[in-house]
């Protein structure tokens, strides 16, 4: 029996994803680091840099393919290391937490592994636990909508979180839920402002939820959970739970 605790405090949350806005404490508290964590992030997706069996390796392979110019590939890297390792991060948290407050789901998961990337698609589409909860757009010309003009330049507030339960499309939307479809959520966003990263993520979930499945029986929560304030993210500071690890005669082996 173990007693984690989910910390997190990456690099790239307290200044990235905190300069979306709006332009208040926590962006003042790294204003004067900007230069030195972007240089840090920069040199981060230096080929050099990279390990030669990951995935910055391969986005740097595809530049020398001609996939991608050269002047690309660090962007996409800095992509992946900026927008996808907090996101991805505070989903898997929101994984421990949904099935840590419904055993029930997790009992399904266990049962049946195969639903690891629907559990974790579910979880981004979930109630108030969904890593990006809002995002901005800009209206490049006036728009109605609604009846309401919106101007040209006008700073567009989304509220993916909201749309992701809405009721006109989700049956009891604020219920963790592993019978049903979660495709369309827009977690990921949607159209040609699809996440770039989404499909890493999903496979970095699918492996390690497949993985706990296979030995854990039970997780549950030990304390209070306590968030870590972002203009952007739905974020964790720590999400205190145990987990029960499964008798030997019940474990599944390892798939490779």
């Amino acid at each position: 029996m173990r007693r984690p605790t989910w910390r997190h405090h990456g690099q790239g949350d307290g200044m990235a994803l905190n300069a979306f806005g709006p332009r208040n404490d926590l962006v003042a508290a790294d204003a004067h680091r900007v230069a030195e964590l972007s240089a840090w992030g920069n040199a981060q997706c230096a080929r050099e840099a990279l390990s030669e069996d990951g995935f910055g390796a391969r986005i740097w392979a595809g530049a020398d393919r001609g996939d991608l110019t050269y002047e690309q590939a660090p962007l996409v890297v800095r992509s992946l290391l900026t927008a996808g390792v907090d996101t991805t991060v505070h989903g898997l948290a929101a994984c421990l937490y949904a099935f840590a407050t419904h055993p029930g789901e997790w009992q399904r998961l266990w049962e049946r592994p195969e639903l690891a990337r629907t559990a974790f698609d579910e979880a981004v589409r979930w109630q108030r636990q969904s890593p990006v909860q809002t995002f901005f757009r800009t209206a490049t010309t006036d728009v109605t909508i609604a009846g309401t003009v919106v101007p040209a330049g006008t700073k567009i507030l989304m509220f993916l979180g909201a749309a992701n339960r809405d009721p006109d499309r989700w049956h009891d939307p604020d219920r963790f839920d592993l019978t049903r479809d979660p495709s369309g959520h827009v977690g990921f966003g949607m159209g040609i402002h699809q996440c770039i990263g989404q499909h890493v993520a999903r496979l970095e979930a699918e492996a390690l939820l497949t993985a706990l499945a296979g030995r854990v029986e039970r997780i549950e929560l030990t304390g209070t959970p306590h968030r870590h304030p972002n203009n952007t993210l739905r974020s964790w500071a720590s999400l205190p739970v145990r987990v029960h690890g499964a008798r030997r005669d019940t474990a599944r082996p390892m798939s490779s």
